[in-house]
């Protein structure tokens, strides 16, 4: 924060599911990054050039009624005591204060259309003061949004913070093992989705990172089928996109594997194409490379995939030029991943998409290169229509390479096929 500033950092709000009911409370990811504090309704004001309270919290004030029915709260007590702020008020109180709290700082920093309620109380202040001529107050010159900053600050993470997206992964990855082990024909996708979401819970995650994506046959080539409501059939692939969360941090794990436990010829085809990407651009996620650089590597090697198996006809450099690959690979090779499961951060240095962010040390990417032949594509082989693969796991970046978090999850076909096999015979 720059000299004689003010940052004002509202928390989330309870959002309405379906008529008076809400869903499950999730914190803004910004507010728990800096404060931890996990209730809706609250606004963190930061304010180094006050000594007596350069963090002061307003949060809902305890209140034995509405606790009974919606569960305890913290108080102002204890935002103090166990949140570490220096002082702290009812929320109810922050209208009133907010004048007294911003007036006198040259800088304001302060995300709009977030909070509308908030938007509106700030620009009220200023709307007021400039009627008033500034003759009263002196409020901040400039507003300045703090996701840039806050985003840099994420997306390096501390060793504590790369332990709890180590935990986890680690809790993703063995309930697609347990999946593994559990699948077979005649099961329902949304079986599998309660299967593993519940071990997850068991294993201490606090939720699902991101709604789960359990796509057998066809629907795998739905990058972002939710349904989860097919039945499961013999010869068919799965593919199982599913994350914990775990203190706020996500995983992002996907695995693709056959159903009755033997990949066909083709799947395994089409897998071993996209295995192969997958370790190289893993390989790849280190100092000395950039997320664009990784992207094009992603092109280039599935590209030449595409060739191999028949599905794309030409040069590779020429089909890159023309974007044919987006036929079967229309996504990135990764995204940053943190709070938030597509997570902050800036992937290019400047504002002209060239200039591509290096890898450093602390970065936690995602690395799900795929391929996905729909049904009906008539210039595809019939052997591949309707095999959709995807191979994801989470990588943190470190000084002399990087470190896979969610190894634990079988990829290589043989190891996979034999995890299954042994578990069918139990």
């Amino acid at each position: 924060m720059e000299d004689n500033s003010i940052a004002i950092i509202p928390a989330a709000h309870e959002q309405t599911r379906s008529y008076d009911t809400e869903f499950k409370f999730r914190q803004d990811s910004d507010f728990w990054y800096l404060t931890g504090f996990p209730e809706p309704d609250a606004v963190a004001v930061i304010d180094p050039q006050n000594k007596k309270s350069p963090y002061t919290l307003y949060v809902r004030p305890r209140d034995l009624e509405m606790e009974t029915w919606f569960g305890r709260r913290e108080g102002v007590a204890g935002a103090v005591k166990n949140y570490e702020a220096d002082k702290a008020f009812p929320i109810e109180k922050f209208a009133a204060d907010l004048p007294k709290v911003i007036d006198g700082h040259e800088k304001l920093y302060y995300r709009f259309a977030v909070d509308r309620t908030l938007d509106q109380q700030i620009l009220q202040y200023l709307s007021i003061q400039r009627v008033r001529r500034l003759k009263t107050a002196y409020p901040p010159h400039t507003i300045i949004d703090p996701t840039i900053i806050l985003g840099e600050m994420r997306l390096h993470k501390t060793e504590d913070e790369a332990e709890m997206m180590q935990t986890a992964a680690t809790i993703a990855a063995d309930a697609h093992v347990l999946a593994m082990k559990k699948v077979k024909p005649g099961m329902n996708e949304g079986q599998v989705e309660a299967l593993m979401e519940a071990f997850m819970r068991d294993r201490g995650a606090n939720g699902i990172a991101y709604n789960s994506i359990v796509g057998s046959g066809a629907n795998a080539t739905i990058l972002h089928y939710v349904e989860n409501n097919a039945p499961l059939n013999d010869g068919d692939l799965i593919l199982i996109d599913a994350g914990a969360e775990y203190k706020g941090y996500a995983s992002d794990i996907t695995r693709t594997f056959p159903v009755n436990g033997k990949f066909t010829k083709a799947q395994r085809e089409v897998y071993d194409v996209v295995l192969d990407v997958q370790l190289q651009c893993i390989d790849y996620t280190k100092i000395g490379n950039t997320v664009k650089g990784r992207q094009e590597f992603s092109i280039e090697l599935l590209t030449e995939g595409m060739v191999k198996l028949g599905l794309l006809k030409g040069k590779t450099k020429d089909l890159i030029k023309k974007r044919s690959y987006m036929k079967y690979y229309m996504h990135g090779v990764g995204h940053y991943l943190g709070l938030d499961v597509h997570d902050a951060g800036r992937y290019f240095t400047d504002q002209t998409a060239k200039n591509s962010r290096p890898f450093a040390p602390g970065m936690v990417l995602t690395v799900e290169p795929g391929l996905y032949i729909p049904p009906d594509d008539k210039s595809a082989s019939p052997k591949y229509r309707g095999i959709g693969i995807r191979i994801e796991d989470d990588v943190l970046v470190t000084k002399d390479g990087n470190r896979n978090l969610s190894s634990k999850v079988p990829k290589d076909p043989d190891e996979i096929e034999a995890l299954m096999q042994r578990s069918s015979r139990k």
